[in-house]
């Protein structure tokens, strides 16, 4: 108790770097209480929508444990769960964790937290509390798993549905921050076979890269009425997941040669991979889309900085096939 006594003290320490004024009065005990609490009078909305998402973070867990590296691993979590909000437009307020754990090793668990908030700052959103439990017997030794569940909110009006979609309207890609958290059994597979081979720094440095979090472009994009659809590229990779967003009797077609596949996925191609099964582990580069009017392209590109400037890669068109891919992945 004493060891679990010191990490609610410490998740109450830096929790409090991601609160706002609807957190932050004394009245609200969320750390070590039973419940958490936000205000949500402070938000100044005239018909809020709320949206609800919660993640994990997959096998990229046991490459954290391979490499004993844990300070980035939290925010992998928060990105899976935020990014899905701003699929509807929505704006994340707050989050909570789940860590489940063979036996608490307060070192190791400070600094999955200390990624969990520095997510939620990048997030923009307040870490109201969680869950760590100690279950030996369940999980192996020195094994963890991590859930995450994040509320985002949204003007009714601004809220993104499938019917704001258009005829003729560009399908943007915003370049992924690297493998993010999807495909990792697979990652681990290739790196099973590759035991006897020391792998170079910058590739360990690749495969433990955090999943970009896109919640201030895409809020800003968002509050000025730029897009008309989008999705989050997660598990099933780009078409598996552009075509959830597609309405009745439209196609998205989407030219992959325009995609900038990034060196890490050269890497794992290399391990006699078929482009088919690249598209629907990975996000091959891709990860974000953004769908928008053609006229308001430039003003979207002109909301990102350099490194993760959106660029076209297709566009809509009538069609009773959801989704038509020309071109070949360049490698």
């Amino acid at each position: 108790m004493a060891t679990a006594d010191k990490l609610v003290n410490y998740i109450s320490k830096i929790s409090r770097k991601t609160y706002k004024k609807n957190t932050e009065s004394k009245s609200f005990q969320n750390i070590g209480s039973f419940g958490s609490i936000f205000n949500l009078s402070q938000e100044k909305m005239k018909n809020p929508i709320i949206v609800s998402s919660t993640d994990g973070v997959g096998t990229k867990i046991e490459i954290a444990n391979q490499f004993k590296k844990y300070n980035t691993i939290g925010i992998d979590l928060v990105a899976m769960c935020v990014n899905d909000l701003l699929v509807q437009g929505a704006k994340p307020i707050f989050f909570l964790d789940y860590i489940a754990i063979n036996k608490l090793k307060i070192k190791k668990v400070k600094k999955i937290l200390d990624g969990i908030v520095a997510g939620c700052k990048l997030a923009d959103c307040a870490l109201l509390g969680g869950e760590t439990a100690e279950m030996p017997g369940t999980y192996e030794k020195n094994k963890f798993d991590l859930a995450g569940f994040a509320v985002g909110l949204v003007e009714k009006k601004k809220l993104l549905t499938k019917n704001k979609i258009k005829l003729n309207n560009s399908i943007l890609a915003i370049p992924s921050s690297g493998i993010h958290s999807n495909g990792y059994s697979l990652v681990r597979h290739i790196l099973k076979n590759k035991k006897n081979s020391k792998l170079h720094s910058s590739i360990k440095k690749e495969l433990l890269k955090p999943t970009k979090i896109y919640v201030k472009e895409l809020n800003n994009i968002n509050n000025k009425k730029l897009i008309n659809g989008c999705a989050n590229i997660t598990g099933g990779g780009l078409l598996d997941n552009l075509i959830r967003v597609v309405p009745n009797k439209f196609c998205l077609n989407v030219d992959l040669s325009k995609i900038r596949t990034k060196n890490i996925f050269k890497w794992l191609k290399k391990n006699n991979i078929k482009d088919s099964e690249m598209l629907k582990t990975f996000n091959c580069g891709v990860g974000f889309c953004l769908i928008v009017d053609k006229k308001k392209v430039n003003r979207v590109k002109k909301m990102f900085n350099r490194e993760y400037q959106p660029y076209e890669i297709g566009f809509v068109s009538k069609g009773s096939k959801k989704i038509r891919t020309i071109g070949k992945l360049q490698w």
